[in-house]
């Protein structure tokens, strides 16, 4: 796993914080000074705190939980589906849907919903619909689609989840803290580091600033998903290598007969 270059935080604006009077005064260990009215994050420790993120998270993806990213806001939303995506995991970038964590089961029931509405089109149940009611089932199949298409893998709860913006997402804070599901995420100047386990001091609302460090988090996911393959096969070929000593020794005494 690559370590975090300053010099690349520093291109992507992560060090801008909020307006000084906007800040909550649990950020000042992360703050370095107040430029133009502006607190400006002290990426030495950014840098670290990432790495050692990138090494948690790594380590949830090896084990074969799933981490749940959630960034509802404009600015994030497409980063995060590109970049959960593309690493197989979870992700809420529509609306956080109350009670996902809370009340997990309500929430499967809707997926299942959605996976019978999927049969019901495949096995032709659909077209013996009148047409006002395809129209009806198509409607509540887009809305399941919307707030949950990204999590109808999901059979269980997450392992952790991570956010863009905590203040934003206190929803979804409070229900994994009720939970006890460790937390990883951005934390910009105006928020309470505390309600996190794995604090990323960082500008939570330049796009650059997210692509990064979002980047840096999902490369680490994937290395621990190949470290879990890698163990598999290995595991896999340990337990297919026995055999052919065994049809190795049968086979012997048949060649002897042969010789005699």
């Amino acid at each position: 796993m690559e370590k975090v270059e300053v010099k690349e935080l520093l291109e992507a604006g992560v060090h801008f914080g909020h307006l000084t009077r906007k800040w909550d005064p649990n950020m000042a260990p992360y703050i370095y000074m107040e430029r133009n009215g502006i607190h400006i994050i002290n990426l030495y420790k950014t840098a670290a705190k990432i790495n050692e993120t990138a090494e948690a998270m790594k380590k949830i993806a090896a084990s074969g939980k799933k981490i749940l990213f959630v960034a509802t806001k404009k600015q994030a939303k497409d980063i995060v589906a590109d970049k959960a995506g593309a690493v197989n995991q979870p992700y809420i970038t529509e609306r956080w849907p109350g009670g996902m964590l809370t009340n997990f089961v309500t929430i499967r029931k809707a997926v299942k919903k959605m996976a019978s509405i999927d049969r019901m089109k495949k096995d032709g149940t659909f077209n013996s619909l009148s047409k006002k009611e395809r129209l009806q089932v198509d409607r509540q199949r887009a809305k399941l689609e919307k707030n949950l298409g990204s999590i109808s893998d999901m059979t269980r709860l997450p392992g952790a989840l991570f956010v863009v913006d905590i203040k934003r997402e206190h929803i979804a804070i409070k229900e994994a803290q009720k939970l006890n599901i460790p937390i990883f995420a951005m934390v910009d100047t105006n928020s309470d580091p505390r309600q996190v386990d794995y604090v990323i001091p960082a500008n939570d609302d330049a796009s650059k600033s997210i692509d990064k460090v979002l980047s840096i988090v999902t490369s680490a996911v994937a290395d621990g998903l190949n470290e879990r393959k890698a163990e598999k096969s290995d595991k896999d070929a340990a337990a297919a290598a026995p055999a052919p000593k065994a049809e190795a020794k049968k086979a012997a005494p048949v060649a002897a007969q042969e010789e005699e």
